[in-house]
């Protein structure tokens, strides 16, 4: 009960600050709106309301304020509305609806699992090579540091437009910047985890002459576990957005990029708030789902989730 308090407290502060920054955000348009409509409103002059800071303006037009939670074009949603947006786009909508978050929501998921799939295997494939080789370690890691550096928002066009040129569309491009993004924590967190047994546990193989794949199958694999999930679950994360991103610059239709571009085409705020909204929900699915499965693999094998 304590914990759920705190909970509800936070999120309920979080509510009152969101719809306090909703007033001054959107004062502008509400009373562009009142003044057509030929109420008064202060100042009268539209020049003069476009020079004027937010803040002034609502505390010179305090009956108007209200309206700024209803506005249709708002530069800032009311969270009511955002639910609104969410409940008629999910409940309200069919699954294969081209208006359906869930449609445009498993698009995106389908190229995140593929793109985290393939970064997962690469990042544990090359964290193996990097502690087995000291040659591996002393190139393929700094490498991999560098790829990082590399924003993604610029990298995304060259990499779409490089496979496109080979006749590569579809699902594809898109899952090889969600594997891009996630491999990286895969191969800093096994390598961590794979190092992790200390030199008493390696001695005591080497004693009872232990090969290096027994090694590996019976010691450094069983204790890199959990930094493993904990790797995996910021890389699904991170391979959500890498999807989101793909889908970008290639002006796609479908998928939760789309959603956000065809929001910011049209000025549709609300549309772009749900979206958002149900990217968290989704990354947060995916995470909960890894934690889940890393507690019944830990479980089994003994260990302390």
């Amino acid at each position: 009960m304590k914990n759920l308090t705190a909970v509800l407290t936070v999120v309920a502060v979080i509510l009152a600050i969101w719809y306090a920054a909703c007033v001054p955000m959107n004062i502008k348009s509400v009373l562009n709106t009142a003044a057509r409509a030929g109420e008064v409103v202060v100042p009268e002059d539209n020049k003069a309301r476009r020079e004027a800071g937010a803040l002034g303006l609502v505390l010179k037009n305090t009956s108007h304020a209200a309206d700024a939670w209803a506005e249709e074009r708002p530069r800032l949603p009311a969270p009511h509305q955002v639910a609104a947006e969410l409940w008629s786009t999910t409940v309200q909508k069919k699954i294969t609806s081209k208006r359906s978050l869930i449609y445009h929501g498993w698009v995106t998921l389908s190229a995140t699992l593929l793109g985290f799939a393939i970064g997962t295997g690469l990042g544990i494939l090359l964290a193996v090579g990097i502690v087995h080789s000291r040659v591996m370690d002393m190139s393929v890691m700094p490498w991999a540091i560098v790829s990082q550096t590399i924003p993604i928002i610029a990298l995304a066009p060259m990499i779409i437009v490089v496979l496109y040129s080979i006749g590569i569309q579809g699902i594809i491009p898109k899952a090889v910047i969600s594997a891009y993004l996630s491999f990286f924590p895969v191969v800093v967190g096994m390598v961590k985890g794979l190092r992790s047994p200390d030199a008493m546990q390696l001695d005591l193989l080497r004693t009872y002459n232990a090969s290096t794949g027994q090694g590996f199958w019976k010691l450094r694999l069983p204790a890199s576990m959990p930094y493993l999930f904990a790797s995996l679950k910021i890389g699904i994360a991170a391979s959500l957005v890498g999807a989101i991103v793909g889908e970008l610059p290639t002006g796609a239709v479908a998928g939760l990029g789309a959603r956000l571009l065809a929001g910011s085409y049209y000025g549709q705020t609300v549309q772009i708030w749900s979206a958002l909204f149900a990217a968290a929900i989704l990354a947060a699915c995916l995470v909960a789902f890894l934690g889940l499965l890393e507690r019944m693999i830990l479980r089994r094998m003994g260990e302390k989730a």
